[in-house]
């Protein structure tokens, strides 16, 4: 049942249009990201669920509220959409201890001390910073002062946490950490998370489902399982995980990868719909191609170009013809080395049109 409406929503800035006509429903408890490039509308489709930004058009629902409706002249400001929020910037305050940043915003409702106190304390319990109360914010680690953040906005028991872009400025390790800290406390309190990020393995991470925005346009909402097996286009695919596009093209009834002399194996069967094209591309992910042997019928020749050692894997660029094809395979698994000739399989090759 879904607790989060955006109903036809739309935001343009003069002759822009920045979001266009995104409807999404999201459920109660759930962990729903937002995707894409810079510039796809995803924080300002955040912001104006806050209330930070008024919509062109469209409506804002959460249960039965409406929050904003530029029709029905109705808008909730951000005060009172009870809504948890986490930005990148830490925004701590740091000539107030940890105690006093969390207890601020109970304060400026004015609740009762023993309650504030109360709350407070429960969000500090929660994000492992109660014996840090007293401690100056900096005085703690990037991570630290993201749960104070954190700690601030659960403070005021919120319907929904919108978090934009709030790990992006930790190192690789605290952010891994702290997406699955993120995770528990959705678990623990049941409130719905409108997640902003450009980074992939966050959205995968976090995710009951994610919205892939292009242009302020929804590309595909599904699982993250889903929308890296199953890309509704192109630019899916290009944007979850690392591909390849390797230009394809017919020489009579055969088709040949750009530049090489061998025509593809009858394993590698192009769909219909392309033998209208000219030119078209075979997308591969690297994890799903492997070597083989001069004798699988289904190999396709090239030659190794690069090998370089990344821990638990091995990543190589490999030329087909005047193309190349990123593979990666397991440390322990065998593969050719730099300046060989070598054989791919492609596992699970998917087909666009160039220009598609």
């Amino acid at each position: 049942m879904s607790y989060i409406r955006l109903v036809n929503v739309t935001k343009r800035f003069g002759d822009v249009t920045a979001v266009d006509n995104l409807n999404i429903e999201i459920g109660k408890g759930e962990c729903f990201s937002m995707l894409g490039p810079s510039g796809c509308g995803k924080t300002t489709t955040l912001r104006m669920v806050a209330g930070f930004e008024d919509l062109s058009d469209g409506e804002v629902w959460v249960g039965d509220r409406l929050l904003s409706s530029p029709k029905k002249h109705h808008y909730t400001p951000p005060e009172n959409r009870n809504f948890g929020m986490v930005f990148q910037a830490f925004a701590v305050w740091p000539h107030m201890s940890v105690y006093e940043n969390v207890a601020f915003p109970l304060r400026l409702r004015k609740l009762p001390n023993a309650e504030i106190d109360q709350r407070t304390k429960d969000a500090l319990t929660a994000t492992n910073l109660l014996k840090a109360a007293n401690d100056s914010p900096a005085d703690l680690s990037g991570g630290g002062k993201q749960r104070v953040a954190l700690a601030r906005a659960l403070a005021i028991n919120p319907d929904v946490m919108l978090l934009d872009e709030p790990l992006s400025s930790l190192d690789p390790h605290l952010r891994e950490e702290m997406r699955f800290e993120i995770k528990d406390l959705q678990r623990k309190y049941g409130f719905s998370i409108i997640y902003v990020t450009h980074d992939q393995s966050e959205a995968m991470a976090l995710s009951d489902r994610i919205l892939v925005m292009k242009l302020g346009v929804m590309q595909q909402i599904d699982s993250p399982l889903d929308v890296y097996n199953n890309p509704k286009n192109k630019f899916v695919f290009s944007f979850i995980g690392v591909s390849s596009f390797t230009d394809v093209i017919w020489k009579g009834k055969d088709a040949y990868i750009k530049g090489s002399e061998h025509k593809l194996p009858s394993g590698l069967i192009v769909p219909e719909r392309m033998k209208a094209e000219e030119m078209f591309n075979l997308a591969s992910r690297p994890t799903e191609i492997r070597f083989t042997n001069a004798n699988d019928p289904n190999g396709v020749r090239g030659h190794v170009i690069r090998k370089a050692f990344l821990g638990e894997i091995v990543d190589y660029l490999v030329k087909i013809g005047d193309q190349e094809v990123r593979v990666q395979i397991g440390r322990r698994d065998p593969g050719p080395e730099a300046d060989e000739t070598c054989y791919l399989q492609f596992l699970r090759p998917f087909w666009y049109k160039v220009n598609e």
